[in-house]
């Protein structure tokens, strides 16, 4: 059970209701972000955060990637059954998906995306020289890098904010473990 109101629009404080409002119209307020909806500051951070990333240099796939592979390290039901969804959207098979959740890629730089992502979230950031180096020789540039940290820091952002709440799932549920 949800340990933070889940709102409806006309219950929201009154700078949380526009953003609610763009969110039913693309038919995506859900559950998690009627719960940042009572703090404005909360969903508007998520919003802008995500929104900036998606205008990024790294693609949704290894955006998505990196959601699940930190959603399965968080052990965030939540996360890793949105962005099941979100990363089929994006055009992850179920053999990639998969993958992403064990930190691996068909495809070497995102791969090493992925890999650097697991060691972000796994090491809070202290990753070594070599994992540095190993992500730049498999193709990832400094920008990519940035990028990889800062979706790791919004995926971490809303696996914290998932589990701290116990948000209802509301997407075909996905379990932490791996089959």
């Amino acid at each position: 059970m949800p340990r933070l109101k889940n709102l409806e629009k006309s219950q929201a404080p009154s700078k949380s209701q526009p953003m609610m409002a763009e969110l039913e119209s693309k038919k995506m307020l859900l559950n998690i972000f009627r719960a940042m909806a009572n703090s404005p500051a909360v969903l508007d951070a998520f919003l802008k955060f995500s929104g900036a990333l998606r205008e990024g240099k790294l693609d949704a796939k290894t955006r998505e990637s990196i959601a699940l592979v930190v959603a399965q390290s968080n052990c965030t039901e939540y996360c890793l059954s949105a962005h099941t969804v979100l990363g089929k959207q994006a055009g992850l098979d179920d053999a990639a998906i998969r993958d992403a959740r064990l930190g691996r890629a068909a495809d070497r730089k995102t791969s090493a995306a992925i890999v650097l992502a697991q060691k972000v979230a796994a090491t809070k950031g202290n990753v070594s020289d070599a994992d540095v180096s190993s992500a730049r020789s498999a193709g990832l540039d400094d920008g990519d890098i940035a990028e990889v940290v800062a979706n790791v820091a919004l995926n971490v952002f809303t696996n914290y904010f998932n589990n701290l709440n116990q948000v209802e799932v509301d997407f075909p549920k996905v379990t932490v473990g791996i089959a």
